[in-house]
């Protein structure tokens, strides 16, 4: 099972709405989140692998989320669930419905991608995997699997670690993870007839009303000009007085 998010394709430049209550996304290009396009690939290998039955592609969002979905499976899922609410569900409550749908759909492994590059707020996948009580292999960049356990090498601050981890169990990607595939103009034809199932948030009993509220959104201020001079002790000045580095 994938987790896959819409959000504001990376190449677009991310405009604020003038009255400063979020980001225009409005006739703006939306994608499947890198990172979850991460995962779903890694997916797609275990099962070209002869490793898992099929792939599921799971996504919370509005109707449009069909789009991304319909990539997905486009890709190569086999098939996908849309759990349908238009506002904004923080990653507690994705969490929470990720839950339900695991305990539906009972995956062997569920892949979800470390981050949102929206919120960036790299919490679903740990909250998932506290919820259900299953083991955790965060900011993955190599899976091996070895009939019912994995070996899973991480990426972090000092530098890699390597764990194991018993089916099933809970994964994130990290970018050096693999390189994601396109989608084919015939795979695309195919993905129309593929299934896609709808639900809500009420199906898997689960509030999505937000715990935290957004005052206020606005761009950082733009880089002031450099200051040229003619010295090294006017710099060192220039520090201590204007800087307060020194």
């Amino acid at each position: 099972m994938v987790g896959v998010k819409r959000v504001v394709d990376y190449n677009v430049r991310i405009r604020v709405k003038p009255d400063n209550t979020g980001v225009v996304t409005e006739g703006v290009k939306m994608s499947i989140n890198p990172f979850d396009e991460i995962a779903l690939e890694e997916a797609l290998r275990i099962k070209e692998k002869g490793l898992a039955d099929e792939v599921l592609a799971v996504s919370i969002g509005p109707s449009d989320t069909q789009q991304q979905l319909r990539t997905a499976l486009a890709m190569g899922a086999d098939r996908a669930i849309l759990v349908k609410h238009d506002g904004y569900v923080e990653p507690l409550a994705v969490a929470k419905i990720l839950k339900g749908v695991v305990e539906a759909e009972k995956p062997d492994i569920v892949i979800l991608g470390k981050q949102a590059i929206d919120d960036d707020c790299n919490q679903t996948g740990q909250m998932l995997s506290a919820l259900l009580g299953l083991s955790q292999a965060t900011f993955a960049s190599k899976l091996e699997i070895d009939g019912r356990e994995a070996k899973v090498t991480r990426e972090i601050d000092g530098g890699l670690q390597t764990i194991k981890v018993k089916l099933p169990f809970i994964m994130t990607t990290d970018l050096r993870l693999n390189q994601p595939r396109y989608a084919s103009l015939p795979n695309i034809m195919k993905a129309k007839k593929k299934p896609l199932e709808e639900k809500t948030p009420a199906d898997y009993s689960v509030d999505v009303a937000p715990r935290l509220k957004v005052v206020k959104t606005s761009e950082p201020p733009r880089r002031q000009a450099g200051v040229k001079v003619k010295s090294v002790s006017e710099l060192v000045q220039k520090l201590k007085d204007e800087a307060g580095v020194i």
